[in-house]
Protein backbone atom coordinates (compact mmCIF):
# COMPACT_ATOMS: atom_id res chain seq x y z
CA UNK A 1 0.00 0.00 0.00
CA UNK A 2 1.29 3.49 -0.75
CA UNK A 3 2.29 5.59 2.20
CA UNK A 4 2.27 9.35 2.59
CA UNK A 5 -1.13 9.74 0.91
CA UNK A 6 -3.62 11.73 2.97
CA UNK A 7 -6.89 9.92 3.66
CA UNK A 8 -9.95 12.06 4.27
CA UNK A 9 -12.31 11.03 7.09
CA UNK A 10 -10.11 8.11 8.10
CA UNK A 11 -12.37 6.89 10.89
CA UNK A 12 -15.47 6.82 8.73
CA UNK A 13 -13.61 5.21 5.84
CA UNK A 14 -12.38 2.45 8.16
CA UNK A 15 -15.84 2.03 9.72
CA UNK A 16 -17.46 1.70 6.30
CA UNK A 17 -14.81 -0.82 5.25
CA UNK A 18 -15.46 -2.85 8.41
CA UNK A 19 -19.19 -2.85 7.65
CA UNK A 20 -18.54 -4.12 4.12
CA UNK A 21 -16.37 -6.95 5.48
CA UNK A 22 -19.07 -7.78 8.05
CA UNK A 23 -21.77 -7.87 5.39
CA UNK A 24 -19.82 -9.93 2.88
CA UNK A 25 -17.90 -12.32 5.11
CA UNK A 26 -19.35 -12.12 8.63
CA UNK A 27 -17.84 -11.34 12.04
CA UNK A 28 -15.24 -14.12 11.94
CA UNK A 29 -13.59 -12.54 8.87
CA UNK A 30 -13.25 -9.13 10.50
CA UNK A 31 -9.55 -8.50 11.13
CA UNK A 32 -7.47 -5.34 11.02
CA UNK A 33 -5.88 -6.58 7.80
CA UNK A 34 -9.29 -7.25 6.20
CA UNK A 35 -10.52 -3.78 7.19
CA UNK A 36 -7.47 -1.92 5.90
CA UNK A 37 -7.40 -3.97 2.70
CA UNK A 38 -11.08 -3.16 2.13
CA UNK A 39 -10.42 0.51 2.89
CA UNK A 40 -7.45 0.54 0.51
CA UNK A 41 -4.95 1.78 3.07
CA UNK A 42 -1.91 0.52 4.95
CA UNK A 43 -2.54 -1.53 8.10
CA UNK A 44 -0.67 1.06 10.15
CA UNK A 45 -3.39 3.64 9.42
CA UNK A 46 -5.83 1.80 11.67
CA UNK A 47 -3.28 1.51 14.46
CA UNK A 48 -2.38 5.21 14.25
CA UNK A 49 -5.99 6.13 15.00
CA UNK A 50 -6.96 3.39 17.48
CA UNK A 51 -5.10 1.80 20.40
CA UNK A 52 -5.82 -1.71 19.12
CA UNK A 53 -8.35 -3.60 17.01
CA UNK A 54 -10.85 -4.06 19.85
CA UNK A 55 -10.71 -0.30 20.46
CA UNK A 56 -11.49 0.22 16.76
CA UNK A 57 -14.41 -2.22 16.92
CA UNK A 58 -15.75 -0.60 20.11
CA UNK A 59 -15.67 2.81 18.42
CA UNK A 60 -17.43 1.32 15.39
CA UNK A 61 -20.23 -0.07 17.57
CA UNK A 62 -20.54 3.16 19.59
CA UNK A 63 -20.68 5.18 16.37
CA UNK A 64 -23.53 2.99 15.12
CA UNK A 65 -25.29 3.37 18.50
CA UNK A 66 -25.08 7.15 18.08
CA UNK A 67 -26.92 6.75 14.78
CA UNK A 68 -29.69 4.89 16.61
CA UNK A 69 -29.96 7.75 19.08
CA UNK A 70 -30.39 10.21 16.20
CA UNK A 71 -33.13 8.04 14.68
CA UNK A 72 -34.81 7.84 18.09
CA UNK A 73 -35.36 11.59 18.03
CA UNK A 74 -37.06 11.35 14.65
CA UNK A 75 -39.27 8.50 15.89
CA UNK A 76 -40.32 10.40 19.03
CA UNK A 77 -41.19 13.38 16.84
CA UNK A 78 -43.80 11.21 15.08
CA UNK A 79 -45.74 10.60 18.29
CA UNK A 80 -49.32 11.75 18.04
CA UNK A 81 -49.69 11.48 14.27
CA UNK A 82 -50.14 8.49 11.99
CA UNK A 83 -50.50 4.90 13.07
CA UNK A 84 -48.33 3.72 15.96
CA UNK A 85 -47.84 0.28 14.38
CA UNK A 86 -46.78 1.85 11.08
CA UNK A 87 -44.19 4.04 12.78
CA UNK A 88 -42.79 1.10 14.73
CA UNK A 89 -42.67 -1.23 11.73
CA UNK A 90 -40.81 1.43 9.75
CA UNK A 91 -38.41 2.13 12.62
CA UNK A 92 -37.67 -1.56 13.17
CA UNK A 93 -37.09 -2.16 9.46
CA UNK A 94 -34.69 0.78 9.31
CA UNK A 95 -32.98 -0.25 12.54
CA UNK A 96 -32.44 -3.87 11.55
CA UNK A 97 -30.86 -3.22 8.21
CA UNK A 98 -28.13 -5.68 7.37
CA UNK A 99 -25.41 -3.61 9.05
CA UNK A 100 -27.12 -3.54 12.46
CA UNK A 101 -27.71 -7.28 12.40
CA UNK A 102 -24.05 -7.83 11.48
CA UNK A 103 -22.90 -5.48 14.27
CA UNK A 104 -24.98 -7.42 16.81
CA UNK A 105 -23.35 -10.63 15.56
CA UNK A 106 -19.96 -8.99 15.95
CA UNK A 107 -20.66 -7.93 19.54
CA UNK A 108 -21.91 -11.36 20.54
CA UNK A 109 -18.98 -13.17 18.92
CA UNK A 110 -16.02 -11.22 20.36
CA UNK A 111 -15.29 -11.40 24.07
CA UNK A 112 -12.66 -8.63 23.94
CA UNK A 113 -15.08 -6.28 22.22
CA UNK A 114 -17.84 -6.96 24.75
CA UNK A 115 -15.39 -6.30 27.58
CA UNK A 116 -14.36 -3.01 25.99
CA UNK A 117 -17.98 -1.99 25.43
CA UNK A 118 -18.85 -2.75 29.06
CA UNK A 119 -16.63 0.19 30.01
CA UNK A 120 -18.98 2.56 28.17
CA UNK A 121 -22.22 0.57 28.40
CA UNK A 122 -22.30 -1.67 31.48
CA UNK A 123 -25.56 -3.48 30.70
CA UNK A 124 -27.24 -5.10 27.76
CA UNK A 125 -26.10 -5.73 24.21
CA UNK A 126 -25.21 -2.45 22.48
CA UNK A 127 -27.42 -1.72 19.49
CA UNK A 128 -30.22 -3.95 20.83
CA UNK A 129 -30.39 -2.24 24.22
CA UNK A 130 -30.16 1.21 22.63
CA UNK A 131 -32.87 0.33 20.13
CA UNK A 132 -35.11 -0.91 22.95
CA UNK A 133 -34.55 2.39 24.78
CA UNK A 134 -35.51 4.32 21.64
CA UNK A 135 -38.66 2.26 21.15
CA UNK A 136 -39.59 2.62 24.83
CA UNK A 137 -39.23 6.41 24.63
CA UNK A 138 -41.51 6.50 21.59
CA UNK A 139 -44.08 4.20 23.22
CA UNK A 140 -44.00 6.34 26.37
CA UNK A 141 -44.73 9.44 24.26
CA UNK A 142 -47.63 7.68 22.56
CA UNK A 143 -48.96 6.47 25.92
CA UNK A 144 -48.82 9.99 27.33
CA UNK A 145 -50.87 11.16 24.33
CA UNK A 146 -53.50 8.49 25.02
CA UNK A 147 -52.69 6.46 21.92
CA UNK A 148 -51.69 3.47 24.05
CA UNK A 149 -53.54 2.20 27.11
CA UNK A 150 -52.56 3.96 30.34
CA UNK A 151 -51.34 0.66 31.77
CA UNK A 152 -49.31 -0.29 28.68
CA UNK A 153 -45.94 -1.48 30.02
CA UNK A 154 -43.51 0.17 27.61
CA UNK A 155 -40.55 -1.39 29.44
CA UNK A 156 -41.85 -4.82 28.42
CA UNK A 157 -43.26 -3.90 25.01
CA UNK A 158 -40.03 -2.30 23.74
CA UNK A 159 -37.67 -5.25 24.28
CA UNK A 160 -40.38 -7.61 23.07
CA UNK A 161 -40.58 -5.67 19.81
CA UNK A 162 -36.78 -5.59 19.51
CA UNK A 163 -36.44 -9.32 20.17
CA UNK A 164 -39.19 -10.29 17.76
CA UNK A 165 -37.84 -7.99 15.04
CA UNK A 166 -34.29 -9.22 15.55
CA UNK A 167 -35.47 -12.78 14.98
CA UNK A 168 -37.16 -11.70 11.74
CA UNK A 169 -34.04 -9.95 10.46
CA UNK A 170 -31.34 -12.20 11.93
CA UNK A 171 -30.59 -14.16 8.74
CA UNK A 172 -27.96 -11.96 7.12
CA UNK A 173 -27.77 -14.18 4.04
CA UNK A 174 -31.43 -14.37 3.08
CA UNK A 175 -33.77 -11.66 1.87
CA UNK A 176 -35.12 -9.28 4.50
CA UNK A 177 -38.61 -10.01 5.80
CA UNK A 178 -41.56 -8.61 3.92
CA UNK A 179 -42.93 -5.34 5.34
CA UNK A 180 -46.23 -7.09 6.05
CA UNK A 181 -44.43 -9.62 8.28
CA UNK A 182 -42.80 -6.84 10.31
CA UNK A 183 -46.10 -5.00 10.61
CA UNK A 184 -47.90 -8.19 11.72
CA UNK A 185 -45.36 -8.73 14.51
CA UNK A 186 -45.70 -5.12 15.69
CA UNK A 187 -49.49 -5.25 15.60
CA UNK A 188 -49.51 -8.53 17.53
CA UNK A 189 -47.17 -7.25 20.24
CA UNK A 190 -49.17 -4.03 20.60
CA UNK A 191 -52.60 -5.70 20.49
CA UNK A 192 -53.17 -5.53 24.23
CA UNK A 193 -51.76 -2.02 24.55
CA UNK A 194 -53.70 -0.27 21.79
CA UNK A 195 -56.57 2.07 22.57
CA UNK A 196 -59.73 2.31 20.52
Amino acid sequence: MPTGVAIRDVREQLFEAAERVLLHDGPSALTSRAVTAEAGCAKGVLHRHFADFDAFLAELVLDRVARIEARAEALRARAGAGAVADHLADALTELFGAVAVAVVGLVTSRDGLRARLREARPTGVPVLTDAADAIAAYLLAERSLGRLAPDADVDVLAPTLIGAAHLLFADRTGPPPEPAAVHRVVATVLAGAATG
